[in-house]
């Protein structure tokens, strides 16, 4: 009923406004800083002696950037700042420093936009967002949902970044320029003093009104390889500047064609501005790039779109029912007729040459001299008497290759064969173990056996 009830309701609305108001840091329980970015909702519910606090809805500050068209935009995702999301929860003794990772992706979609870049070496280092925004952009309004991960609480909080693209009025710069310094790498290059640096320096050698950093890309964007960590190695950025006045004629000395044959060499070109740029950047020479849009020819065609409706062509004519007859003998004529008398015409020539041109024996006896003939002859007779006789060889061993006086006897060996033996596989030489005659020679004892 409505009268038991009133009164834990308005119990309710004045602990809630009590809450609310004791939400500077008095409270014990809670304690949430009002000077941050966020407010809450926080009701308390008074149930069986215990407090329960539920946060009802968080309401996020959107932060608004106004980057130009054409001209390089750098945002630090600043660890600091997002710390006061993540209660601290320090060991005793320790002093918190969570590890915080961020993602960023355009509203809706997965990824970021392709003009914008996201770099961030370690978990203890700030994130920068960084790219050039193009002219096709001018006017929309690019949300980037940024999400920052504490790798150690597994907590999360989130951002709206909301970039508003401007357009430039000097945009774009007619002549570009885009070193390659070797000594430092992305995050290093997009710190503001440094990057100012690197602008005064370049001011100092072109000498223009105005000059804008249009893009910073690292060397592993364009194919570069990562570097051995020694010697303390960068991995090399890309910087592209644009200026309203021509270049400088120490630029253009990079295009001397004696500087050309020593970049083709692997060799350093001799710059004369090269020393203002020494001291702090290490410029790769051979690498600059020198753009003059001044001299281009714009090939783009602007694309006129209609309504979707194509234009009347006429009635339509549809061929006829009725085909000619096509008559094929000549096609069979040059397809398989010519070639095939080619086949057989070149077949018989050959079938003359191989069978009807042989010369034989007889007209080569009678082309040979009757001298060589005759030489021939001989040689051939006497190979085929040698190889006769060879086969009849029946006569005896000569002495001289037969064994007269027994080894240990030294008695008269009588012949080991007959005059009819067949010795025609008989070895030249015989060894003692085949004589019939030989005697064993006594083996000497040990003087232990006498």
């Amino acid at each position: 009923p409505l009268p038991s009830t009133l009164p834990q309701f308005l119990l309710s609305v004045l602990s809630v406004a009590f809450l609310l108001s004791s939400a500077d840091g008095n409270n014990g329980t809670v304690n949430w800083k009002t000077k941050q970015a966020n407010s809450y909702i926080i009701s308390r519910i008074k149930a069986v002696e215990k407090n329960v606090y539920t946060i009802l809805s968080k309401v996020h500050s959107d932060r608004n950037v106004y980057p130009s068209a054409g001209v390089l935009f750098v945002h630090v995702l600043e660890r600091e700042y997002f710390k006061g999301e993540f209660p601290p929860y320090p060991k005793p003794g320790e002093i918190s420093n969570d590890p915080i990772t961020f993602n960023t992706n355009l509203m809706g979609y997965p990824d970021r936009p392709g003009w914008l870049r996201y770099i961030q070496r370690t978990p203890y280092s700030d994130g920068v967002l960084y790219g050039s925004p193009t002219v096709e952009n001018v006017g929309k309004p690019t949300v980037i949902e940024i999400t920052a991960y504490n790798r150690r609480t597994f907590e999360t909080a989130r951002r709206n970044l909301i970039i508003n693209i401007m357009s430039a009025e000097d945009f774009p710069l007619p002549y570009q320029a885009e070193f390659f310094i070797r000594n430092m790498n992305v995050e290093e290059m997009l710190a503001s003093e440094v990057l100012g640096d690197f602008l005064g320096a370049v001011k100092n050698v072109w000498q223009p009104e105005r000059l804008n950093a249009i893009n910073i890309t690292s060397a592993l964007d364009r194919g570069g390889r990562v570097p051995l960590p020694i010697n303390d190695m960068k991995e090399g950025v890309y910087v592209m500047v644009g200026a309203d006045v021509p270049f400088s004629s120490c630029l253009r000395e990079v295009e001397n064609p004696q500087n050309q044959l020593r970049c083709s060499q692997e060799m350093e070109p001799l710059i004369t501005c090269d020393k203002k740029f020494r001291t702090q950047f290490h410029i790769d020479w051979c690498k600059i790039s020198l753009v003059d849009n001044t001299k281009q020819v714009s090939t783009f065609q602007e694309v006129i779109r209609g309504e979707g409706i194509l234009p009347d062509g006429g009635e339509y004519k549809p061929p006829s029912d009725t085909l000619k007859s096509r008559d094929y003998y000549s096609d069979f004529l040059i397809t398989l007729a010519v070639p095939s008398a080619i086949a057989l015409v070149l077949f018989l020539i050959l079938a003359y040459i191989m069978c009807c041109r042989r010369e034989g024996v007889e007209k080569r006896n009678m082309q040979t001299p009757d001298i060589q003939l005759v030489h021939h002859s001989a040689i051939q007779k006497s190979t085929k008497e040698l190889r006769d006789m060879s086969k009849n060889r029946e006569i005896a061993w000569p002495l001289s290759t037969l064994p007269v006086f027994h080894p240990v006897t030294g008695e008269i060996v009588p012949p080991l064969h007959t005059d009819s033996y067949d010795n025609t596989s008989m070895p030249l030489m015989q060894t003692q173990q085949n004589l019939p005659h030989q005697t064993q020679i006594p083996q000497q004892q040990s003087a232990g056996q006498y």
